[in-house]
């Protein structure tokens, strides 16, 4: 995993702020005043350095960091699901491994998306829930709880997704044919 260049910005925390330690999973909270390093700002979310460990902290609390949180996610009223999944798969290629600058469609981590519909209620125009079938580049790899979340709540951000069921499979087990070309380009195996 290492090998590419981290970007390394300074910061000082302006306020409290709820970080994941990577690739532990275990939520904690950064004082405000901590000083650290922005190693990776991708996806509308952040992976710090701080005091030797790596932390990711989500895009809604960018404000922290100094630096602006990503715009709300916009859907006409008369969206059709192939609307949604257009934006499924824009949302995804949001999520980003922390310690690799490429995101899990480019790595060929996603497997299946489908969507799913449920009756309007009071005339509103549905909801939907989303069902992601995902792998990791290894079964035993710790990013993969930190990874399904993110997935989980980027694609909850979407208007009318209520929902999103994040399975991870290990059949097909990952391998390097599977990345994009750009993937393989940036990460040299190509």
């Amino acid at each position: 995993m290492s090998g590419f260049s981290l970007s390394s910005e300074p910061f000082t925390l302006e306020r409290d702020c709820e970080a994941v330690m990577v690739p532990q999973g275990e939520t904690v909270t950064l004082p405000a005043g901590q000083v650290g390093y922005i190693t990776q700002a991708l996806g509308g979310s952040f992976t710090v350095y701080v005091e030797g460990n790596l932390f990711r902290v989500a895009g809604k609390d960018a404000d922290a960091l100094g630096k602006e949180p990503p715009p709300p996610i916009e859907l006409a009223d008369d969206a059709s699901d192939a609307d949604v999944e257009k934006l499924v798969w824009q949302q995804l290629r949001t999520v980003f491994d922390p310690e690799i600058p490429i995101n899990v469609v480019e790595l060929g981590l996603v497997y299946d998306v489908s969507l799913e519909q449920s009756a309007p209620e009071g005339g509103d125009q549905g909801s939907r829930k989303v069902y992601v079938k995902m792998t990791l580049t290894a079964p035993g790899c710790g990013m993969g709880d930190i990874l399904v979340d993110d997935v989980r709540t980027k694609l909850e951000l979407i208007p009318t997704v209520v929902e999103a069921d994040v399975d991870l499979v290990f059949d097909p087990p990952w391998n390097h044919s599977m990345m994009s070309d750009a993937a393989k380009l940036e990460t040299g195996m190509l």
